[in-house]
């Protein structure tokens, strides 16, 4: 067996690595068009050439024991960000709750690797989290919340993120075990769904993840 190559793609602009050079290795985690074709996905080095599914099941062994749940009540451009940036934190899932579509275009296929669940309600929501052991973390101004920045995140838990503009719903407010708020020193009343979930995940990183794991 000998190393994969070219590193790079000869066409400027391009990324990834191009075909397999030499013997293809042995194993099932292997996808067979991508070692003939070459692999432009966005993904790192490791999975390189791998299958979509041994991906998937690599990062569920690896995942944090964090969730993440975002409200949809109206196709909320933001999804997709948090998507994302919960596949780059290694969550453990995430719930879209209410409106079982979403706009995918943020994600940028990163959905395809996460345990995905869609939650019809927040009742549905909250029974998932008790019955799974996940302290509900309810991220917004909320009156009691405590500063992020002032408290360390539960190790197992949910994180939950309201919609672009109204926020959480009274009904998962109501339910959370810890309401967190994230210090801000401008005008605006929030920062956007997207950036918060974005930053609440990567305090959770700092407070309980290994980083020798890191890529």
């Amino acid at each position: 067996m000998t190393d994969p190559g070219p590193s790079e793609w000869s066409v400027p602009g391009q990324v990834g690595v191009g075909p397999w050079d030499g013997q293809w290795p042995a194993g099932d985690r292997w996808d067979p068009e991508l070692l003939e074709h070459g692999d432009r996905r966005n993904v790192v080095d490791a999975y390189r050439y791998w299958r979509r599914e041994a991906v998937a099941q690599d990062l569920a062994r690896r995942a944090h024991p964090f969730h993440v749940a975002i409200e949809n009540l109206g196709h909320d451009h933001n999804i997709g960000t948090v998507v994302r940036t919960a596949n780059a934190f290694g969550a453990a899932g995430v719930h879209i709750v209410g409106r079982r579509r979403w706009n995918r275009r943020g994600a940028m296929v990163t959905d395809r690797y996460l345990s995905l669940h869609h939650q019809p309600g927040p009742a549905e929501l909250v029974a998932f989290a008790r019955d799974h052991g996940l302290a509900l973390v309810a991220v917004d101004n909320l009156p009691g919340a405590v500063r992020l920045e002032e408290t360390t995140l539960p190790r197992s838990c949910m994180l939950l993120f309201g919609a672009e503009g109204p926020g959480l719903s009274p009904e998962i407010t109501e339910a959370a075990d810890l309401a967190v708020s994230i210090a801000q020193f401008g005008s605006t009343r929030s920062v956007n769904a997207g950036v918060a979930a974005g930053i609440v995940m990567h305090a959770w990183i700092r407070d309980h993840a290994n980083l020798a794991d890191a890529w």
